[in-house]
């Protein structure tokens, strides 16, 4: 005997099934029809750039040649970060930058099914040792220019797959910023230091807690470095970074 529930599921099935053959989903960077949503067809997927080991224990830049494990880069031996440890899904390359872009800019919300299961698989680790996601903040100034924070979008789906709580307001961007591309290393840093709060109602939750900063593109780390300064300052035990694709050249801007 069938319930409810068993019923409503059928139907959705169903509707989906039809969906799927009226309005194949396609792959988001190629536009090819694919056998679901999020998947990118196999053309596509030989053109992005997945990380993997070797990379900086610290921020996870990968390098190009092998190394043991625990192995840090220069740049974090140099000064090191404010977060604990970063991890990308995808080098920033035409291929990803066509795939954020679009997610970002372009209103192209359901590239989330795409880039969520990327998120899980890089940040695995991190997950793991993770209490609250908490996506970086946009100003409301930008946000109404956007009309979504895609980070917030990111963040929210990645703490429901992965039973976490989800903050989304408990960071905060109190001023607006200049865009950092075409801005120097040192412009960069300098143009969001300050640019971050901790939502007073909600520092409490964050004392000793150890926090999943996600954003799409780690690029020269200055506005993820910032997010995590203040949120250790708040009182966090420590702070992870997550993103969808790692910058890996200086001459690279977006």
């Amino acid at each position: 005997m069938h319930t409810a529930a068993t019923k409503a599921r059928s139907i959705a099935n169903l509707w989906n099934k039809t969906l799927n053959i009226i309005l194949p989903p396609r792959c988001a960077g190629s536009g090819m029809v694919v056998d679901a949503p999020g998947m990118v067809s196999p053309g596509f997927w030989s053109e992005l750039s997945f990380i993997d080991a070797p990379f900086c224990d610290t921020c996870g830049l990968p390098f190009g040649f092998g190394s043991s494990a625990g192995t840090i880069c220069v740049g974090c031996i140099d000064e090191e970060p404010e977060f604990t440890r970063a991890r990308s899904a995808v080098v920033y390359n035409d291929a990803s930058r066509k795939l954020v872009i679009g997610f970002k800019y372009g209103d192209r919300l359901h590239t989330v099914q795409t880039f969520v299961p990327w998120l899980a698989r890089a940040g695995e680790a991190l997950i793991a040792d993770a209490d609250i996601v908490i996506p970086v903040p946009l100003h409301f100034r930008r946000l109404w220019q956007r009309r979504f924070n895609q980070s917030a979008v990111l963040g929210e789906l990645l703490a429901k797959r992965s039973n976490l709580a989800f903050a989304p307001d408990a960071l905060t961007r109190q001023r607006y910023t200049v865009k950092q591309k075409g801005l120097s290393r040192k412009e960069r840093h300098a143009n969001v230091r300050g640019a971050f709060a901790v939502d007073g109602k909600q520092a409490a939750s964050l004392i000793g807690k150890n926090i999943l900063l996600v954003d799409d593109v780690f690029t020269s780390g200055a506005t993820l470095n910032e997010c995590a300064r203040v949120l250790k300052k708040a009182g966090a035990a420590q702070v992870y970074v997550l993103t969808i694709a790692r910058v890996t050249r200086d001459d690279v801007t977006f």
